[in-house]
């Protein structure tokens, strides 16, 4: 038997959110003034869309005073998507996060950011950019060498048609 209510209102929501063809990925109470928010985060492998969410949203309200989960005090439900600079923690956040840049905190060996190129089982193969000149080299963490993994905002990126043309020219 749960004992949170986040983990109440998990059991509660999680099947209604995965029959919208997403994922939970995050539920928070916190206390705002004198109200409270409820805040629900969402993803999938091609992402969450405008009407994706507010589907969601609305699907969520209904289940929330129908079951009266939250009390008889005022809440805001706020529904979303994990951000720019998500956390990875989930087998299935670093495959949603191939081909982006991450920072990884790893377990015994300090920092790295690198490129992640591809995700199985076990761990992945991230591409680890030249510095001064020098090429890129590939290198393979497994899962258990990873303390923290986070997505990186790239503002400069190069998209790979972009990169393409350089190259032929």
């Amino acid at each position: 038997m749960s004992t949170t209510q986040s983990e109440r209102l998990r059991e509660l929501l999680e099947p209604l959110v995965t029959s919208q063809g997403l994922d939970l990925e995050e539920i928070a109470v916190d206390s705002v003034g004198r109200k409270r928010v409820l805040r629900v985060v969402v993803d999938s492998d091609s992402g969450a869309d405008l009407d994706a969410i507010a589907d969601v949203s609305r699907a969520l309200s209904a289940r929330l005073d129908e079951t009266n989960a939250m009390g008889d005090a005022a809440y805001d439900l706020e529904v979303g998507t994990p951000g720019a600079e998500r956390l990875l923690t989930e087998h299935r956040h670093f495959v949603r996060a191939v081909d982006r840049l991450v920072k990884f905190q790893l377990a015994e060996d300090g920092e790295l950011v690198a490129r992640i190129l591809d995700v199985d089982e076990e761990g992945l193969d991230v591409e680890v950019p030249g510095v001064k000149g020098r090429k890129a080299t590939t290198r393979r963490l497994g899962f258990p060498e990873i303390a923290r993994a986070r997505v990186q905002v790239e503002f400069n990126r190069k998209d790979k048609k972009d990169m393409t043309e350089e190259e032929e020219a």
